[in-house]
């Protein structure tokens, strides 16, 4: 077996070679080619985590719990076992790792013998392999990353460095000790030494042997493009055939006044962690920083002319020794020096951080408990070895009381994890009530178009149709075409009267087909002359709204922010019954206000997105989260953004339904999720089961993992004024008023009979009993994945 070691370095594209890896992994491994999971999903950070010295603490071992070196090497173990019991079951020719930290950010020898070390067992034919560029387009990319991780020096060091005798060691000077409390990282604050890429060549062969290393070209509009493929079969020594990949959009830069305004907010953020009071996680530093973005043109890698002169001659010789193209080193045309570009409108980065404070002293207090071993460890101090029995420490009393012993254990886990749940990121203040929002006039539509329209499919939702009806059309949705099956509190009349009075378009979905009544419907939809003819197309449930929190609260106020966007994850939050057990004929956004915490990547039905998207004909299947079935000639033309409007296109575009914690955002959008409302809503939701899954009930488990009630956010209440006067000119039909009546009628005497029932009120008792904090919440869910 051969090991291809694919080490990168950063911004050459490594990205996207992973993740169409990952997408072809299962075809790959028929054909004797094993792209490891056990190492990372698409990145191998695992493997790179797990050969760095003990004292080089990069941020994704430091943001990963991983600084300890017991911890550390307890991975290196593990992955090991792993690697072997794939390989013992895949018998590939061909092992592929690929991480692109191994190439920026290993300069140690001591560090390319613990990889060496730990790969020679699995086999001794190792390969590398990385991608280079021209040195000075490459440098404005490098810059520009390394400014969004928190770098605070403007690249003046660069350019000194272009008169140096060595690069290598001058850029590694620049570092001062690794400090992750005071946000000291190699990776963020030096220059890229491997930006020499004569000296790390001869640094890789001088461990893995002469000849060991081949360097590549990367060319940006070859890896986004469908053959990325050939790139990778050429690379990684593959002869046989492996298609096609779907092309990809190149990823934008931010502007060079973005990248000046962030360089000098790291600058002020580094003299506040200097001190070592306070930290500052990953997430939270990074929201700082979107949340001054302006536009404008990146960084012209012409005014690095003194880079590309500086490696001119060494690069020529690679070029030759490597057989690589010769127009690969082609510098851009001179231009003056690099300044620092100008931050625009009076920007002053202490201004910013006077209003960050407070959510840094926040973070500080909750993260500081987590970490302060591990610091100290890390720092020299010796390991706690006693071996101590799972605690219940930190448990309440309620969740002791009926949480299983493999939850408590979870609990345990979560401590200190980067899975456990906060309300740290984001710019939105969601406890205060701002001004009402005003009415917005009806939209005029353009010839031949339905707008913005919503797809939805409804089973017993009588008491809450009009609300939603109102509410979507008061924040802008023109049409909306609703199906029904199996209907009986009046639902299905209910939407018959909104369709005669032009409202909706209703279709009963009673001769559904196939597995779901939901999907029969939405491949009906696709076929409707309002959906064909649809701007934008949303296809979302009764109990969510979308929470609109820019500007007006209109969906043109979040388009105009987005003016590029096709495709738009609305990330849910889950709001919990608010201690409202009995039924009532009120807003259901006027009622629930607590909800799950922004940051919360587990359980996996936290960050379930639904999607809003252009449309432009790029995919050929509406599903329930997203469309699905992308036209790959078309796959240029789409681009993904979340809730905050940042790019998540390679994350989103073939597939998925939920955000991760690199693409989560709600700061312009989110997807209110209201999956319970009240207890007694939850009874009867939980008498006929699911619209989706017929044959599933839902039970105690199903509000463990929906009752988010930590958190309060209440920004969605700025739309209730224009609600309330478009749900009172709506209940202006008698007709319509009077089957609301009775639909709420219904629910009420259903809510009544079940009460009557042993089971359902046993199952209304001890739902009310379970009151868990955010973190329980999580292990109590978690546990309940394990066990099913």
């Amino acid at each position: 077996m051969r090991i291809m070691l694919h080490i990168g370095p950063a911004e050459l594209g490594a990205d996207r070679l992973q993740a169409v890896l990952a997408e072809k992994r299962e075809g790959l491994e028929s054909k004797g080619i094993l792209f490891p999971r056990c190492a990372g999903g698409t990145n191998h950070t695992r493997l790179f985590m797990a050969v760095t010295d003990p004292d080089h603490i990069d941020p994704l071992r430091y943001n990963r719990g991983l600084i300890a070196p017991d911890k550390q090497a307890a991975l290196r173990e593990t992955l090991l076992i792993e690697l072997q019991r794939d390989i013992d079951r895949a018998k590939p020719d061909i092992l592929i790792l690929s991480a692109s930290q191994l190439g920026g950010s290993l300069a140690r020898r001591s560090e390319l013998e613990r990889l060496r070390d730990l790969l020679t067992p699995l086999s001794d034919d190792i390969r590398i392999i990385a991608h280079i560029d021209e040195p000075a387009r490459l440098l404005a990319r490098v810059y520009a990353a390394q400014v969004m991780e928190g770098r605070a020096y403007p690249l003046d060091r660069e350019l000194a460095l272009a008169e140096s005798a060595d690069w290598w060691q001058g850029a590694l000077d620049q570092m001062g000790p690794i400090d992750p409390q005071a946000g000291n990282f190699l990776e963020t604050q030096a220059p890229p030494f491997w930006l020499d890429f004569q000296a790390l060549q001869e640094f890789w062969e001088d461990v893995f042997g002469a000849g060991s290393l081949t360097f590549r070209a990367y060319y940006p509009k070859v890896f986004a493009s469908e053959d990325v493929t050939e790139e990778i079969r050429a690379g990684f020594g593959i002869e046989v055939n492996i298609g096609k990949a779907a092309a990809a959009r190149l990823p934008d830069q931010p502007s060079a006044a973005w990248l000046s305004r962030a360089r000098r907010m790291n600058a002020l953020l580094l003299q506040v962690l200097e001190p070592r009071k306070r930290i500052l996680p990953r997430l939270l530093w990074r929201s700082f920083l979107q949340e001054f973005s302006v536009p404008g043109d990146p960084i012209d890698p012409a005014t690095l002319g003194a880079i590309s002169k500086r490696f001119k001659t060494a690069n020529a010789a690679l070029a030759k020794a490597h057989g690589l193209p010769a127009d690969l080193f082609k510098a851009p045309r001179a231009k003056a020096a690099w300044n620092e570009a100008d931050p625009m409108y009076g920007f002053r980065a202490s201004q910013y951080l006077l209003g960050f404070m407070w959510r840094i002293n926040k973070a500080t207090k909750e993260e500081r408990q987590a970490r302060r071993a591990a610091l100290a460890q890390a720092a020299g101090a010796e390991p706690d070895t006693t071996v101590k029995p799972i605690s219940n420490n930190g448990l309440s009393d309620e969740a002791k009381a009926v949480m299983p012993p493999l939850a408590m254990q979870k609990f345990q886990s979560l401590q200190g994890s980067p899975y456990a749940p906060h309300n740290r990121i984001g710019a939105v203040n969601e406890e205060e009530l701002a001004a009402a929002f005003t009415p917005a006039p009806q939209r005029p539509l353009t010839a031949g178009s339905t707008g913005n329209v919503i797809v939805g499919c409804m089973k017993n939702e009588a008491p809450y149709i009009v609300e939603w009806i109102a509410y979507h059309r008061a924040v802008g949705v023109d049409n909306f075409l609703i199906y029904t099956n199996d209907c009986s509190d009046g639902t299905e009349e209910i939407l018959q009267r909104l369709d005669q009075m032009g409202i909706v378009q209703h279709r009963n979905n009673d001769k559904w087909k196939g597995n779901s009544p939901q999907q029969y419907a939405l491949n009906q939809a696709m076929k409707e002359p309002v959906v064909t003819n649809a701007d934008w197309i949303i296809h979302i449930d009764v109990d969510e709204f979308i929470n609109v929190r820019t500007g007006n609260g209109t969906l043109e106020d979040f388009f105009a922010r987005v003016p590029d966007a096709t495709n738009v994850a609305m990330t849910w939050r889950l709001f919990g019954h608010n201690g409202v057990t009995a039924l009532k004929d009120d807003l259901v956004i006027d009622q629930f206000d607590t909800c799950a915490p922004k940051y919360c990547p587990k359980p996996h039905t936290v960050w379930g997105f639904k999607t809003m998207f252009k449309n432009i004909g790029a995919y050929g299947k509406l599903s329930c989260h997203r469309p699905n079935k992308l036209d790959a000639t078309r796959a240029d033309r789409v681009k993904w953004v979340n809730g905050s409007g940042q790019d998540m296109t390679r994350e989103a575009i073939k597939n998925g339904w939920r955000s991760s914690k690199k693409s989560i955002g709600y700061d312009l959008l989110q997807l209110n999720h209201y999956a319970l409302r009240s207890a007694e809503s939850f009874l009867i939701k939980r008498q006929r089961g699911r619209a989706l899954h017929v044959d599933r009930s839902i039970g105690l488990n199903y509000w463990i993992r929906m009752d988010w009630s930590n958190f309060r956010d209440i920004t969605i209440k700025r739309n209730i004024p224009r609600v309330r006067a478009e749900y009172d000119r709506l209940m202006q039909d008698e007709a319509l008023k009077t089957l609301h009546d009775q639909g709420f009628a219904w629910h009420r005497a259903k809510a009544d009979e079940l009460h009557g029932i042993p089971e359902f009120q046993e199952l209304y008792t001890q739902a009310l009993k379970v009151k868990l904090t955010e973190t329980e919440r999580v292990a109590y869910a978690l546990a309940l994945d394990m066990e099913s």
